[in-house]
């Protein structure tokens, strides 16, 4: 199934040269990709969203219970 906007892009496309076509072939490409990438992220994130917020709770549960120790950055 087409969009209109699939359509027009395909028509615009056609009117290149064979090139430039391949060229924005590879661009619209790489752009899904990496659209794809953000989707599969955005997924990721939002099954995983309660356990970071219960991880922050505790953190701060902890921080105020004086049982946190400072990160040294130094040592990494």
């Amino acid at each position: 199934m087409s969009s209109t906007a699939i359509t027009t892009i395909v028509k615009m496309l056609e009117s290149l040269p064979i090139e430039v076509q391949d060229r924005v072939a590879e661009h619209l490409r790489e752009y899904i990709d990496d659209i794809q990438d953000e989707m599969t992220w955005n997924k990721l994130f939002q099954q995983t969203q309660s356990k970071l917020i219960s991880a922050a709770q505790r953190a701060k549960q902890e921080i105020a219970e004086g049982q946190a120790t400072a990160m040294d950055y130094d040592q990494l």
